[in-house]
């Protein structure tokens, strides 16, 4: 379900993001960036679960214009999620305290829900972007495998620099694709023991 979108909650997620280390996503972090409280409430009424689920769709989007202007579709497939990866990694970068106060949002129980939807979300913009059309059972496989992916490479980067979570990144990818290959070898060797119709 993507949240509501305008240019309004827009230019607010991006005005709150230097606030939002000492107030938290709530919408307090709005009135330290000037608004006022009415403002903030009409904004987000659903508070820090809208806060947050707003900003993750920014986020996803402005991965998407990053791409395209970096003509990422001009890449092999495995390449193209790399890099939107990174590049959603990077977009996040300055604001990598708001980051880390939205995965300890996340964590929560209460917040499960929200945090289980914004990955999804985050996985198919990553999928949809890097061109992906299938529409079988792989579909599911594949975002699964990414949210994984994606979810243990936001986690390292809390802690560690960009390179150090490229090299991460980029182990993570290799073991998939070997998983891949195997899953391959697998099924082709048992599609030769089945008899023959």
């Amino acid at each position: 379900m993507t949240p509501e979108r305008s240019p309004d909650r827009d230019a607010a997620l991006r005005a709150i993001l230097p606030h939002v280390a000492s107030h938290g996503w709530r919408r307090e972090a709005l009135v330290a960036a000037g608004y006022d409280r009415l403002d903030a409430e009409l904004l987000f009424p659903g508070g820090t679960a809208d806060l947050l689920d707003a900003w993750c769709d920014l986020a996803d989007r402005d991965m998407d214009a990053a791409a395209i202007a970096q003509g990422v579709a001009d890449q092999r497939l495995s390449r193209r999620v790399r890099t939107l990866i990174a590049l959603r990694l990077a977009n996040a970068a300055p604001h990598k305290d708001a980051m880390r106060r939205a995965v300890g949002v996340f964590v929560l129980p209460s917040y499960a829900p929200l945090a289980a939807r914004s990955t999804a979300r985050t996985v198919d913009a990553i999928w949809h972007a890097a061109g992906d059309t299938s529409a079988d059972f792989s579909w599911y496989t594949k975002r699964a495998i990414l949210a994984g992916v994606w979810t243990s490479t936001l986690l390292f980067w809390l802690a560690h620099d960009d390179d150090a979570t490229l090299a991460f990144l980029d182990r993570r990818l290799t073991g998939v694709a070997q998983i891949g290959k195997l899953r391959g070898r697998v099924e082709g060797a048992l599609a030769r023991l089945r008899p023959a119709a």
